[in-house]
């Protein structure tokens, strides 16, 4: 039996190892390598899922996504897309309901994304209503993160410039992790799921409640 808390406190992430990407980034911006990337993409699936914006610290001034992360076990592919856009091969995966795209509060990235280019999400499924169905009340992706696998990813490079040039090393790290973290954690959760071998410790009761499913 697996015993998960239903929600984690930010000091408990404090002193978790850090995450680690070990797979192959790849940074897309050319339309032909978005070709070549969607259709090894378009041979999987279930992909996690996750954009970048350039943060405004000025009032008024809003910049469109930079930033879009697609991800499988083994490789994290970053469309730039402060430099191609939304190419067509781009748009009809995003719109393909047979393959499924994983991400976290997907709601804020579709808006982000129609702001570049219409098109009709199909295939998504947000993580926050997956875990929710299991009594798991987090609703971040570091704080889902940590509570199942016992890791911290860091956040350090999320307010920083994704329409640099050339994205440095900690900004691909971050990139690829936030989409490959979301793919993890749907698998564990829908093995979870389908075993029914885990129970929901309600962190937050006066005494230690439990909730079996």
């Amino acid at each position: 039996m697996i015993e998960l808390p239903n929600k984690i406190e930010k000091s408990e992430l404090a002193n978790k190892p850090k995450v680690a990407f070990n797979g192959i980034i790849e940074e897309i911006d050319t339309e032909e390598k978005a070709k070549k990337a969607i259709e090894i993409l378009s041979k999987e699936t279930i992909v996690g899922f996750d954009t970048e914006t350039r943060p405004s610290f000025t009032r008024g001034i809003k910049h469109k996504i930079a930033l879009l992360q697609l991800s499988t076990d083994r490789y994290g592919y970053l469309f730039r897309l402060n430099k191609i856009g939304i190419p067509d091969c781009v748009a009809e995966f995003l719109s393909n309901p047979n393959i499924i795209k994983v991400g976290i509060s997907i709601k804020d990235d579709f808006n982000s994304l129609s702001s570049r280019r219409a098109f009709n999400p199909a295939g998504f499924v947000e993580l926050q209503d997956f875990c929710g169905e299991m009594g798991i009340e987090e609703k971040g992706l570091q704080k889902l993160y940590g509570l199942l696998f016992k890791e911290r990813i860091s956040k350090n490079q999320q307010l920083s410039n994704w329409e640099i040039d050339s994205l440095t090393e900690s900004q691909r790290q971050y990139a690829a992790i936030d989409a490959w973290a979301c793919l993890k954690i749907y698998h564990y959760i829908s093995e979870l799921k389908q075993s029914g071998d885990y129970r929901i410790i309600r962190k937050d009761a006066e005494e230690c409640n439990t909730e079996e499913r």
